[in-house]
């Protein structure tokens, strides 16, 4: 009857700590939604990192052993090659940095479980669990920031290793996740779901007590309902913890933007999004994986995503010993060339025209002042802008100082309907991956959306 009393108890008080663990929130000075979220739309471009054990074999992260293609146990066994001889954090983010990304966002932690950092909740980390032996994660987030960029923390909120954790879809040695996992003596009291809440809890506090992340990038949601992790909890908590912090759409609905992932999407989302994408087809580093998008195409992805207004955040895989591996640095430093010659273009820029106006992507500079018309195909003869009222002022090559000349055809200043802009495009002009032009206007862009009638006066 005792032990049934104090469990009971052990339960009401854990309910209880939860439920008030985002209520400082209010004690906070808050931030808007536009506030938190305008370096996010500013920023463009961002680099994903996927490193833990899964790239010693070269296999699926976490999904491997979730589909029983290797055993916990042998999944475990490549900490044993997980050296991170070769990381250099701050040669990393002067890659990142130069290729033109404005954040960068690394696994913390994936569904397998193993933290990249020093946990005092854990025994499954970098530091005693792995060949590397110490944490990986503080060089990585103080390099970044001494690089100038947002800190982003991948953070998985399911853990397949964790003893309490359901559910589970492959086989595990309890004892043995019980040493990785130690529980204070209260804890057995609890329920096994209301541990690993706790749990996680407590390795989310630890993530913002240790690097107050700019950005919070959640996965594995789908597992469980809202109520059962509980997403508006953890939202709470972490803007209070970090008033300014945005998180990702993968928090069920409680989530700041939306995640769309490899394909960019058809039509311009509501709201702030991000593409995340693969070089390969794959997150980690996979050797065998050879199936490389082109730059040019990673390149064409980044400008259809800003054009959208939306961000690119392109993934890398570094190899167990911490190097880039040759294909996905070349990648990167082509993406920076691209970048760095039509920064103008990139950054500071909103999403462009709706389709119709121009056969291909189009972005605004933040004044409006500037239509920016961007060319897949080597440029042949013309290309067409319809639909802008205002007066041309100017149109150049974006990246060089380059003038293209022009012509207004069909316009009558009687008539609402504006004339097509004819811009002629030698073909001396091409980008080797994606040519710029800048269309300057007097004031800002004004547009004809309506469906045309008869000219009544000539």
């Amino acid at each position: 009857m005792k032990i049934k009393l104090l469990s009971k108890m052990r339960n009401l008080i854990l309910q209880f700590l939860l439920t008030l663990l985002p209520l400082s929130i209010f004690s906070q000075e808050m931030k808007s939604y536009d506030e938190r979220m305008q370096w996010f739309k500013d920023a463009k471009l961002g680099v994903f990192i996927h490193w833990g054990y899964y790239g010693v074999n070269g296999i699926s992260e976490s999904w491997s052993m979730y589909h029983q293609r290797i055993t916990w146990e042998d999944y475990m066994k490549q900490g044993e090659q997980f050296t991170a001889e070769k990381y250099d954090p701050k040669e990393w983010a002067q890659l990142f940095k130069s290729m033109g990304a404005d954040y960068v966002v690394m696994t913390s932690k994936h569904h397998d479980g193993l933290a990249l950092w020093d946990s005092k909740y854990s025994k499954l980390d970098a530091k005693d669990h792995a060949k590397a032996g110490r944490d990986l994660y503080t060089p990585y987030v103080e390099a970044v920031r001494v690089a100038g960029m947002k800190v982003g923390v991948y953070y998985s909120l399911c853990d397949w290793s964790h003893p309490d954790y359901s559910p589970i879809t492959f086989p595990r040695d309890e004892k043995t996740l019980r040493k990785l996992y130690p529980q204070g003596k209260t804890e057995k009291y609890w329920t096994e779901w209301q541990r690993f809440q706790y749990f996680n809890f407590n390795q989310m506090r630890e993530l913002f007590d240790n690097y107050t992340p700019d950005l919070v990038w959640f996965d594995g949601d789908w597992e469980h309902k809202s109520h059962e992790w509980p997403s508006r909890a953890i939202k709470d908590s972490l803007l209070t913890w970090n008033p300014n912090v945005v998180v990702n759409s993968r928090l069920n609905q409680y989530g700041d933007y939306n995640t769309p992932e490899q394909d960019p999407p058809i039509l311009t989302p509501d709201r702030p999004w991000e593409l995340c994408m693969t070089m390969n087809t794959s997150w980690g580093y996979f050797p065998t994986d050879t199936d490389y998008k082109s730059s040019k195409y990673l390149v064409e992805t980044l400008v259809e995503s800003i054009s959208k207004g939306g961000n690119l955040l392109i993934n890398i895989g570094p190899k167990p010993n911490g190097e880039i591996a040759e294909e996905q640095r070349t990648r990167l430093e082509d993406i920076g060339r691209w970048v760095q010659k039509h920064d103008e273009a990139v950054h500071g820029t909103v999403a462009g025209l709706e389709y119709g106006h121009y056969f291909g992507p189009t972005t605004l500079s933040e004044d409006r002042k500037t239509i920016y018309l961007y060319n897949f195909q080597k440029p042949s003869e013309f290309v067409t802008l319809k639909g802008v009222k205002n007066k041309v002022k100017k149109i150049r090559v974006v990246g060089s100082d380059q003038e293209l000349e022009y012509k207004v055809n069909d316009s009558a200043p009687w008539n609402e309907i504006p004339g097509i802009v004819q811009i002629f495009t030698p073909e001396n002009i091409a980008d080797e991956y994606v040519t710029v032009i800048a269309v300057e206007i007097e004031g800002e862009v004004e547009l004809y959306r309506g469906i045309g009638h008869a000219i009544e006066l000539n």
